[in-house]
């Protein structure tokens, strides 16, 4: 991966079909990406031990070809980290496992159309100086567009782990969690690591549709059905054929739906609409709730045959706040992801907003996450995101309540009395942090000019009456020790703001 957004990107692609290297040039030419050939895999070796090393290297498979992969082998060991893209025959399908358990990152599946092959590419070259900064390359695992996996801690390492084994199994999986807690990623995640990743992974929300539009929509419709419009439409488990389909919220699938996707997982048989006739599917089945099981089993909202095809392997997503560690790794990838989609540069995050963003309890997840990020970006007001963020009401599965903040400027007693009192609000936890180094500044500013206001208002930057309203509201007196500089020697009011009522 380019290290920076000036240095050219190079492909190495080892292949001898000018079928693979013609699209190749121009879609190279295109994003001003830099190829070069290799005869064989190790030519390929050769090349990335003594000249300048690839950011990607393309291995097209030749139909029938044994011992092309066994390079992928030599690759890992030489360069781990190597992004490495295979291309295969459908004959050869079987051998994605293989591919994947070598260090391949993808496996397409030919024909493969221009735009899938550029996208498949761009996931691995297109960086940004900030983002590699970030990423550290093992932290974040791209899954497709705007989807990815961050294992920067022990408990996400080990469910990556987990996935890894239940992805070479090829059985359903239940996939149990918060709402917003990121289940769609790991069953993404598990589609990705398997052998079925050159094909489709589709969704289906049982939550967003009634109950005969998502019988149309899995099964498909003759042109006499109400939801066809007079026409014939093919279902997800017609597009999905040798690949995935995910069940998000499957509780709240209707029963009768459940009993024909029982009998699907039995027999593997795909009724036809307006026809007797059935045809063989061979489709991944995941599905995710967010819902308490044993509650859905009892209400009758789960049929318990459904449960129990589904709950053999099943996999359970930490919470974010289960994953502290890793919310500095969230917070600087969703910003320059989303600065890049609003074309607005990306703003930092100082030490107060991390740390007070991983003492929050996040009820609603990444969804929540990524929501606090966008008004942190966009809106470019610190006090408007926290008072909003905090005034969201606790969702699914929230541990503490979230209590309401107060729009008015809060003194540090105040502040340490609501700890004392109960759980905290995010702009509660960010004032307090903000409240010490604000406090921090103004005393060593005070100590430097010898209790010489003005000349203080000047070394801070504000303006003299906003310096006595402050002093005034810390209750600071000359008489009062000097405060150690927060975080640090350097005086600094990053993170802190500073208001009064009009200028000096």
């Amino acid at each position: 991966m380019p290290q920076n957004t000036s240095e050219t990107a190079r492909v190495l692609v080892v292949s001898r079909e000018s079928a693979v290297l013609r699209p190749l040039w121009s879609i190279a030419d295109s994003n001003s990406w830099q190829i070069e050939s290799a005869l064989s895999g190790w030519d390929a070796m050769e090349r990335v031990q003594s000249g300048v090393a690839p950011h990607l290297l393309l291995l097209d498979v030749p139909r029938g070809d044994g011992d092309t992969l066994h390079i992928l082998r030599w690759l890992h060991r030489l360069r781990p980290d190597l992004p490495v893209i295979v291309t295969c025959f459908p004959e050869d399908a079987e051998r994605k496992r293989e591919a994947t358990r070598l260090g391949a990152q993808e496996v397409l599946i030919k024909p493969i159309d221009e735009a899938k092959l550029e996208s498949a590419l761009g996931r691995y070259l297109v960086s940004s100086e900030s983002e590699s900064a970030d990423l550290d390359s093992q932290n974040i695992e791209h899954l497709g567009p705007g989807a990815f996996f961050v294992s920067a801690g022990p408990v996400t390492q080990k469910l990556r782990v987990q996935a890894e084994l239940l992805a070479e199994a090829d059985v359903p999986v239940l996939i149990l969690g918060e709402a917003g807690s990121g289940k769609n990623t790991v069953a993404r995640l598990i589609h990705k690591l398997s052998v079925r990743s050159g094909f489709k992974f589709l969704q289906v929300n049982c939550a967003d549709m009634p109950a005969e539009l998502l019988e149309a929509e899995l099964f498909g419709s003759d042109g006499n059905s109400s939801v066809s419009n007079g026409r014939r439409n093919s279902g997800k488990f017609d597009r999905a054929e040798k690949g995935t389909i995910f069940f998000d919220e499957i509780t709240e699938m209707p029963l009768d739906l459940q009993t024909r996707l029982v009998q699907f997982m039995q027999d593997k048989l795909l009724p036809r609409p307006g026809s007797d006739k059935v045809t063989f599917s061979d489709v991944r089945i995941l599905a995710a709730t967010s819902a308490n099981v044993e509650r859905a089993l009892a209400d009758r909202q789960l049929r318990e045959d459904l449960y129990y095809r589904l709950s053999a392997f099943t996999v359970q997503v930490p919470s974010l706040r289960q994953r502290k560690s890793e919310i500095a790794v969230f917070l600087r990838h969703q910003m320059h992801k989303l600065a890049r989609h609003y074309g607005l540069p990306p703003r930092e995050f100082p030490f107060s907003v991390i740390d007070a963003c991983q003492r929050y309890s996040w009820p609603n997840n990444l969804e929540e996450l990524e929501t606090f990020v966008k008004r942190y970006l966009v809106a470019g007001d610190d006090e408007l995101t926290f008072s909003e963020l905090a005034s969201n009401p606790a969702g699914n599965g929230a541990r503490s309540h979230v209590p309401a903040v107060q729009d008015r400027v809060t003194p540090p007693a105040a502040v340490e009395t609501e700890e004392e009192s109960g759980p905290r609000s995010l702009k509660s936890l960010i004032q307090s942090v903000k409240y010490e180094t604000e406090k921090s500044a103004i005393a060593s500013a005070l100590q430097k000019t010898g209790w010489n206001r003005k000349a203080a208002a000047r070394l801070l930057k504000v303006s003299y009456r906003s310096l006595l309203y402050k002093i005034e509201q810390y209750h600071m007196s000359a008489s009062e020790p000097v405060l150690p500089p927060f975080n640090g020697s350097k005086l600094s009011l990053q993170g802190a703001t500073l208001k009064g009522n009009g200028k000096e």
